[in-house]
């Protein structure tokens, strides 16, 4: 605990290089850094210019990456499933009296719902290249920029207050612009954007961003300005920056933040870190840190990489009971993908995994056709009833359901999608970096300029082995940088057989910098192992690692199937009236065998209370559900039987670990946290 939470929290780490061990491989300039060196300027790549400080890593355009293995499993579950069929049934992509295709900014549908939706949705067209998906994104786009008003202003004119516009709606709308221009190179996006920047500037300081969702998220029009910036050069877009980031929500309180919002936090902790790179405060850069640091210190003492907020944090709800919104893993892993552009440091990329492996796939079900707006590091119920106010939400927030709330419905698009986007990175001196390690290819200009194509081959986090092939037309001299996790301590390299150890404990970056000629062949191997992490602050529970994967108690999950969608979605949901709930169940998951057990542990070595076993890989490519997983736990453990659902129709509250328990021993089965939709993943210690 001790140690993982030294991690959490943190500072930006220095440059530093060791050397490898062995001589051959030595000869072909190869390093580990801590961080990469952003003085240079990419070549290539848009990155930020002067004054901002220089980027460490650059966001390649959507179009250079190609997914395969799971992860395009994953995207393609998705596009067959409620994300590539939204528009069936929410009324807020209904084409008929939306806000967002006419030129008056009025319709009785219009706003975060379709950017949030559109976001995703596009970015995986542009992605898998999918006709119908594009056709559907061009649709909108065309929309948008054709509905843009004389002053610059455009979607939907939702005021809050007579003369005071809300423009939360519009910022993720300009990150679908972004996308698409990185997809088409429109001259049009560079041109809305100027004009709608033009329009923020010029409204005044006591009527923008006042409202409470855009004064939280002022943030992500912050980084859009930055974007168009490193693109024009316009200084006045400076003077705007400095301008959302005073309007904005303080994300710089001392042992505070502005709200306590699950997904305003994951959200918004970044603002202060993404000012720095203008105002070059240090406090600014740390201020995010601390927020991460403040929310987790007090809320977030559970594994899986978020905290409990379901709706809002509360003292005294910290058990890992409490859930965190679909919508807040998307916001999480976004924020870690930036915050890793911004600083250099690996810590993002660990976190964004944590989520992306171990929370976010048990939020749906697994073809994609439903989700739940809530989801627990210990959840063994997922029904339709009322659980308030053991969680803050008050309805049917824990069933899987295609219509599971106005924001998570449309936003988890996002999530896989913008995960595969950020996989590879540039790099300042024209190289290349593998930041999330998945099956797939990135093409992308680096050394001489050439494109040139990664192709990676694994089923991390599922393997410790990543295979890479670089093919280039001509031999062109580069970096390379793999990134090295933080859990893993004895790395080893192979490049076209040769073969080094790493040494123990190294951390950050791989730095393989060579002549590349077609064919060369890196093999990457990450020893995984098991271990154990003490929640101290939270009953002293303990959950358990393999690799980047968190196990989870295997619940029988009992299905339970009501095609009443309509009557069991929440309040706010509204759903098209040609939509057949019949086509779009919803889903009840009850268990169907014990789940109030504690671990036996053995004191001196708890990993050694655990064995390993690996099995076939899924034939539907798919492998996160307790009956495709590839890699399982055997272990022991004692049953608590006053450890219950409780009042509230929850988990009941973690009791203090030891527990003392009379029952017998029982071999228990642990399965990866990510595809147990039911799970225990903060398990008490039995004696």
């Amino acid at each position: 605990m001790k140690n993982r939470l030294s991690s959490y929290f943190k500072t930006v780490s220095i440059c530093c290089a060791a050397t490898l061990a062995t001589s051959e491989v030595n000869a072909q300039a190869i390093s580990v850094v801590k961080q990469i060196d952003n003085k240079p300027h990419n070549s290539y790549y848009v990155s930020n210019k002067a004054p901002l400080t220089p980027q460490y890593f650059i966001k390649l355009p959507v179009t250079a990456i190609k997914p395969g293995g799971w992860l395009k499993k994953q995207l393609e579950l998705q596009r067959d499933g409620l994300t590539g069929n939204l528009g069936e049934i929410s009324v807020w992509l209904s084409k008929t009296d939306n806000a967002w295709v006419n030129k008056s900014g009025h319709g009785k549908y219009g706003w975060e719902e379709l950017p949030y939706w559109l976001k995703g949705y596009g970015d995986m067209a542009y992605v898998l290249k999918d006709p119908k998906m594009l056709k559907e994104t061009k649709f909108w786009i065309e929309a948008v920029i054709r509905n843009q008003r004389a002053n610059g202003d455009f979607g939907p004119l939702n005021e809050t207050k007579p003369g005071r516009r809300d423009l939360w709606g519009n910022m993720p709308m300009l990150w679908c612009l972004q996308s698409y221009y990185e997809y088409s190179n429109d001259p049009r996006v560079l041109k809305l954007m100027k004009a709608y920047f033009k329009y923020e500037l010029g409204v005044p300081d006591n009527l923008f961003l006042k409202d409470y969702w855009e004064n939280s998220r002022g943030g992500d029009n912050l980084i859009s300005v930055y974007w168009l910036y490193n693109r024009t050069g316009e200084k006045w877009l400076l003077d705007l920056a400095t301008k959302i980031d005073k309007n904005t929500a303080n994300w710089r309180q001392a042992n505070n933040l502005p709200n306590w919002h699950n997904v305003n936090v994951a959200q918004s902790f970044r603002e202060p870190a993404t000012y720095y790179m203008q105002s070059k405060v240090p406090a600014d850069l740390q201020a995010s840190y601390n927020d991460f640091k403040l929310i987790r210190n007090i809320y977030g003492q559970v594994p899986g990489g978020m905290f409990g907020a379901d709706e809002n944090a509360r003292k005294g709800y910290d058990d890992p009971r409490q859930a965190v919104e679909t919508c807040g893993m998307v916001e999480q892993m976004t924020s870690d993908e930036f915050l890793l552009q911004f600083t250099g440091d690996t810590f993002w990329a660990d976190n964004c995994e944590d989520v992306a492996f171990n929370t976010f796939p048990a939020a749906f079900l697994p073809d994609y056709r439903g989700l739940r707006y809530l989801t627990a590091p210990n959840m063994v119920v997922s029904d339709s009833k009322n659980h308030a106010p053991g969680i803050d939400n008050d309805g049917p927030f824990l069933n899987m359901n295609p219509f599971s709330s106005r924001c998570c419905q449309h936003n988890h698009a996002a999530g896989w999608v913008y995960y595969a986007e950020n996989s590879w990175m540039a790099t300042p001196d024209n190289g290349l970096a593998a930041q999330l390690y998945s099956q797939g290819s990135v093409t992308a200009k680096a050394g001489n300029g050439q494109k040139v194509t990664v192709t990676t081959t694994t089923k991390y986090p599922f393997s410790e082995v990543v295979e890479f092939t670089v093919n280039t037309a001509t031999p062109n001299k580069f970096p390379l940088y793999l990134r090295l996790p933080e859990w893993c301590q004895n790395p080893d390299i192979k490049l076209n057989g040769g073969e080094s150890k790493l040494d123990a404990g190294s951390s950050g970056y791989i730095k393989l910098n060579r002549t590349w000629k077609n064919g060369d062949r890196i093999t990457l191997h990450l020893p995984m192992t098991i271990k154990t992490r003490e929640w101290e602050k939270n009953k002293n529970s303990v959950s358990v690692n393999y690799g980047p994967l968190t196990f989870s108690l295997k619940i029988d999950e009992k299905y339970v199937k009501n095609t009443n969608s309509k009557e069991t979605a929440v309040a706010d949901a509204k759903w098209q009236e040609s939509a057949d709930p019949t086509k779009w169940p919803t889903f009840e998951i009850y268990p169907a065998s014990a789940w109030n057990y504690g671990l036996l542990l053995n004191k001196t070595n708890p990993a050694e209370s655990f064995a390993v076993e690996k099995g076939a890989w899924p034939k539907d490519n798919n492998p996160f559900t307790n009956t495709n997983a590839p890699i399982t736990l055997k272990a022991k453990g004692k049953q608590i039987p006053d450890w219950k659902i409780d009042q509230y129709g929850l988990c009941g509250l973690l009791p203090v670990s030891p527990v003392k328990t009379t029952e017998p021993q029982t071999n228990l089965t642990l399965v990866p946290m990510g595809g147990a939709r039911l799970r225990i993943s903060a398990f008490p210690v039995a004696e």
